[in-house]
C-alpha cells in the first residue's frame, strides 16, 4: 500500500515549516504526522547531505509519494534537485510538487518540467560565467589589478625571489617574513 510523506524545510530557526504543513492539507492530501519531516537547513545543502532528508529517503518504499511545496524546498541547485527526483523515480518514489500544480515530477510530464528548469539553470549559469569573463576583461583593460593583494611588499617579493634562487626553503622563507608558504610561492610566480 502507498504511503504518503511530506518534507517540510526551512532555511533559519526564526523559520517555520507550519505553513508548509497546512498548504499540503489544503492540497487535500492527508499526511501522519509521523511522515511529516520538517529541517532547518539551507536549500543550498545538497539534499542527500541533509540529515533529515537522507533519513526520509532510508523510509521510503516503492510506491510511496513525496510531498513538497515548492520545488526549492528540495533544493536550490537544479541539477541536484533533478539527481534527487530521479534517485527517488529509480526507487519507485513518485514526487509530488503543489507548486507545479501537483505534478508528479517521476511521470513524463514532470519529466519535461525537471529538464526545462534545468535547461533554464544551467543557461543562468552560463550567463553568469559570460558576465564574470566580461567584467574581468574590462576591468583588465582599464589597467585594474586583480586578484588578492600581495601580503609582500615589492621589496619583499624580490628578496624572497633572490633567496629561494639562493636554495633557501619555502618553510624557511614564510617563517621569516611571517607569511604562509602558498605566499612565497606567489611572489615567485609574480616575477
Amino acid at each position: 500500500m502507498s504511503r504518503t510523506f511530506a518534507y517540510c524545510r526551512v532555511s533559519t530557526a526564526d523559520q517555520t515549516p507550519d505553513n508548509q504543513v497546512r498548504e499540503i492539507e489544503a492540497a487535500g492530501f492527508t499526511v501522519a504526522a509521523t511522515r511529516i519531516v520538517q529541517e532547518t537547513i539551507s536549500g543550498s545543502v545538497a539534499a542527500m547531505e541533509r540529515p533529515q532528508f537522507a533519513r526520509l529517503v532510508d523510509r521510503l518504499e516503492e510506491g510511496d509519494v513525496l510531498l513538497v511545496t515548492k520545488l526549492d524546498r528540495l533544493g536550490r541547485n537544479a541539477m541536484d534537485v533533478r539527481a534527487t527526483v530521479e534517485r527517488l523515480a529509480a526507487a519507485g518514489v513518485r514526487v509530488h510538487c503543489l507548486a507545479l500544480g501537483g505534478v508528479d515530477l517521476t511521470s513524463p510530464a514532470g519529466k519535461m518540467t525537471m529538464g526545462v528548469i534545468a535547461a533554464v539553470a544551467e543557461f543562468e549559469r552560463d550567463l553568469l560565467i559570460e558576465r564574470t569573463q566580461s567584467g574581468l576583461k574590462r576591468a583588465r583593460e582599464q589597467g585594474r589589478k586583480l586578484g588578492r593583494p600581495s601580503v609582500l611588499t615589492p621589496a619583499q617579493q624580490e628578496e624572497v625571489r633572490a633567496k629561494r634562487a639562493a636554495g633557501m626553503s619555502l618553510g624557511a622563507l614564510a617563517k621569516a617574513y611571517g607569511v604562509t608558504k602558498a605566499a612565497v610561492q606567489r611572489a615567485e610566480r609574480r616575477a
